[in-house]
């Protein structure tokens, strides 16, 4: 948190609300006191919810290293190397007891998902005080039971509030319709009743609200007044009453019943892939493919390829969704990308791939099909074996093989030459939102491939609050650009920038959001550490210590001031991706990456800057 603040406070146009919430936070409690009482948060959580110690092997207390709760199961953080805890997400893991009001130490998060275990008891009165950042909250299917605490209302940064599959009782307090940034509000199969909240800035749909006693108004059916006061009335409503009684009672038996047969089905879901047997029953549903070689496959061969989604065949996660490797029956394997929170409906949706379908590059992932099963939306992509270019220069085990400067350089010319294409030659042209090393994948060539292109449309509606922006709606951390927390909007610029960042890992070797080599003092990113060094002229410090001496320095660093032009902090002053494209084309134009047909077919204004881009290079290498 240290280094929150003064990263936001430095931008005199940042939003005021969390500029003056970060800083009455940090003035009221000292950062060492602050960082231990995150970790003491997580040790609540274990002892209150966790009587079967299914935490035990996750998350190992018994370390002082700065950070050390940011590699748990479950939990991030605002920082690597800081105990402030960001999200906690502890989905169906068995978890038991009632809600922790020790919860309230993790006093900067802004996400909590804790569904699918057995919590149980109310959640607490004081919600808004054990959690006052809160922009996500997932409490559903569990066994919470009494009213919802009207003071959910003060939880004023709620983006999404899902209460689904418990056992409350009484009126949703109409308040809740006040919190001016929900998107998502959800409380099926609960025994709730009387007139549902009106929110003023969003359209919950009927079946968030389904399986309740007596919810109505608008978008329900509109609420019964009380009858008047005749002695017919009042033996009719006898009789109504007998009978409603009589079917209530019925209802709240069926209720239970079903309740426990769900709770030892979640109970015996070791796969983790409970929503997949929702779809399972559905009848055959075929996919609509783009390319006709897998034109006949049905969501059954998704099913079996996938072993019904199970956790065992994730092969990435992100904030568009869950990706999958399917292998089918002939031997093809292919990716499968579930993906979530899309607020589109089918027609919309169906509309948006067949767009999409028709995005076809070189360096782009090819989308195979799509499916749509009930609430759930499927991508089809052809795998690519060498997986993400974040785990090849990251997440390399013993004996792998450190990439040397030409693939270096081939990746991130190849990759250009994608994003250029999206942005100035797609029609209708791209801004990705989301570009960071995990969405350029390898195929068995190591050939860059795009993904993820076109999915922001998919995702929630941008909001005008912050609290989208620090929750990764415009891309992931280390890599958003500065100006998105001032204006909200997703420009090519910002793409470029997020780029930038990709090419500084690519010649540094660092994370985005670590610098290993960095003084232990230092608690910025990369973009600021290479800052740092260029104000210090020190910017071949920044050169991963494996490419110097090899033969490429000149390259290596003209590949490095590129990478900082994209990084700048005036968005106007960037190139444009057409121009980096061309830019790292010129470092690299000994080595056989592209020829003349390789090239991008660009709009005219794009061609115009050929002669631009030459005089930057020369000017650049002079």
């Amino acid at each position: 948190m240290a280094v929150l603040l003064p990263r936001i406070v430095s931008n005199s146009k940042a939003p005021s609300f969390l500029v003056t919430a970060l800083i009455l936070f940090l003035l009221t409690e000292p950062l060492s006191q602050a960082a231990q009482s995150d970790v003491d948060c997580l040790r609540a959580i274990k002892d209150t919810l966790d009587p079967l110690n299914k935490l035990a092997s996750l998350w190992n207390f018994n370390n002082s290293t700065e950070g050390y709760i940011c590699k748990f199961t479950g939990v991030e953080c605002w920082h690597e190397n800081e105990n402030k805890v960001l999200n906690i997400r502890l989905p169906d893991i068995g978890l038991k007891g009632e809600f922790p009001q020790a919860i309230s130490g993790c006093s900067s998060m802004t996400g909590l998902d804790l569904s699918s275990n057995n919590i149980n008891g109310t959640i607490p009165t004081n919600i808004s005080k054990l959690l006052p950042f809160v922009t996500s909250l997932d409490l559903s299917s569990n066994e919470l039971s009494g009213e919802i605490p009207v003071d959910l209302a003060n939880c004023s940064f709620l983006n999404i509030l899902r209460l689904d599959n418990n056992q409350l009782t009484g009126q949703i307090p109409p308040q809740i319709g006040l919190l001016n940034r929900i998107k998502t509000f959800s409380v099926t199969n609960n025994r709730l009743s009387g007139p549902v909240p009106q929110f003023i800035n969003a359209s919950v749909p009927v079946e968030n609200y389904a399986n309740n006693i007596g919810l109505c108004a608008k978008p329900l059916p509109p609420c019964i007044g009380p009858p008047k006061k005749t002695h017919t009335a009042a033996i009719v409503g006898a009789a109504v009453g007998g009978l409603t009684f009589a079917a209530l009672g019925v209802g709240i038996g069926m209720y239970f019943f079903l309740h426990k047969v769900s709770r030892r089905k979640r109970e015996e879901d070791p796969l983790g892939n409970k929503w997949a047997r929702i779809i399972k029953g559905t009848k055959r549903i075929k996919l609509s493919m783009f390319e006709s070689t897998v034109s006949k496959m049905s969501l059954n061969d998704l099913m079996k390829a996938t072993n019904d989604f199970s956790k065992e065949n994730i092969i990435g996660t992100g904030r568009t969704g869950t990706t999958y490797k399917a292998l089918l029956e002939d031997g093809t394997s292919l990716m499968v990308k579930r993906l979530q929170d899309t607020q589109h409906s089918e027609k919309e949706f169906t509309s948006e791939m067949s767009t999409l379908g028709k995005v076809k590059h070189r360096n782009l992932v090819p989308l195979l099909g799509f499916c749509v099963a009930k609430k759930e939306r499927f991508l089809v992509y052809k795998l690519m074996p060498n997986g993400t270019l974040y785990d090849k220069l990251h997440s390399l085990n013993e004996g792998d093989k450190i990439m040397d400067w030409p693939l270096r350089l081939k990746i991130g010319i190849k990759s250009a030459k994608g994003f250029a294409w999206l942005h100035h030659s797609c029609n209708p042209r791209i801004i990705h939102r989301n570009v960071s090393s995990k969405c350029i994948l390898l195929d068995s060539d190591f050939e860059p491939k795009i993904s993820d292109f076109g999915l922001a449309r998919l995702m929630n509606p941008v909001d005008t609050h912050l609290s989208t922006f620090v929750n990764g709606e415009f891309g992931d951390y280390g890599y958003v650009a500065p100006e998105y927390a001032r204006t909200l909007v997703a420009t090519p610029k910002g793409d470029v920038y997020s780029f930038g960042v990709v090419l500084l890992e690519l010649v540094t070797g660092a994370k985005p959001t670590f610098v290993k080599k960095a003084p232990e003092s230092f608690k910025g990113n990369l973009v600021e550490w290479v800052t740092q060094l260029t104000a210090e002229s020190k910017l071949h410090d920044a050169i991963d210590e494996f490419l110097v001496g090899k033969g490429y320095d000149g390259e290596v660093f003209q590949f490095l001031k590129v990478a900082c032009n994209c990084v700048g902090p005036a968005h106007k002053e960037r190139p444009t991706m057409f121009e980096v494209y061309q830019l790292l084309r010129a470092i690299g134009q000994r080595y056989d990456f592209t020829t003349e047909d390789d090239l991008l077919v660009l709009s005219d204004e794009g061609s115009n800057r050929a002669d631009h881009v030459e005089l930057i290079v020369a000017r650049d290498r002079a």
